[in-house]
């Protein structure tokens, strides 16, 4: 089964340095399940010199973490969940859609 977690949503770290930290995910990789989270896991990176950095030197940079490691927040109750998935309609579209175990909101 696919990843619950999508580009834009906003996650809880559950493990790890970051752990209780909210942020946005900027990246998701469903073949891998693992995302990239604003924020989160920053890692140091040295740079050469080249036509975009002209300067070179060290960036700091949000590194991958794996999916499992975050849970949802939903964007009704505001608190992590897990997510459930039942058949919904969007824009007209008959398709599965993701549903807060807590509140039971769709998103």
């Amino acid at each position: 089964m696919g990843m619950s977690i999508k580009k834009g949503d906003t996650v809880k770290i559950l493990s790890g340095k970051d752990r209780g930290k909210q942020g946005t995910v900027l990246r998701a990789f469903p073949a891998e399940r693992k995302i990239i989270v604003e924020g989160v896991a920053v890692v140091k990176k040295h740079v050469r010199p080249n036509q975009q950095n002209q300067q070179g030197g060290i960036v700091s940079q949000e590194a991958k973490i794996h999916a499992c490691t975050a849970q949802l927040v939903c964007p009704k109750c505001g608190q992590a969940t897990r997510v459930g998935h039942k058949q919904g309609e969007i824009d007209g579209k008959k398709t599965a859609v993701r549903i807060c175990k807590k509140c039971g909101a769709e998103f």
